[in-house]
């Protein structure tokens, strides 16, 4: 296996291609991890860091529609979210090039 710290930035980063696309947040990430978690070191712990949160967002977002007819609490929800969503992956895509391992919050245990 090889140390390769760009790809797992990359791989970090392509959560973003949603921001472009409209979609591909899992996709794109799933894609990287199940070709290189077997080449690149600390790929799969990355990879399942990074598809749970993914996996996590689209929960939230499912219990977030109903919530927007009870006040407006969806709004709210589905807000931070957006901004979780852009925000941890940047985080962790510098953490992932120092070296460090990714923490992403309120992410759920799908893959492990």
């Amino acid at each position: 296996m090889k140390q390769d710290r760009q790809l797992l930035v990359i791989t970090h980063l392509s959560q973003l291609i949603t921001l472009v696309t409209g979609f591909g947040s899992l996709l794109l990430p799933l894609v990287l991890w199940q070709t290189q978690k077997e080449k690149v070191y600390q790929m799969d712990a990355h990879g399942k860091n990074i598809i749970n949160f993914q996996l996590s967002l689209i929960v939230y977002c499912i219990i977030f529609i109903p919530l927007i007819l009870l006040f407006g609490l969806g709004l709210l929800g589905f807000l931070i979210l957006g901004i979780i969503s852009v925000v941890f992956p940047i985080v962790n895509a510098v953490k992932a090039s120092r070296g460090e391992n990714p923490t992403y919050p309120l992410s759920l245990n799908f893959i492990s």
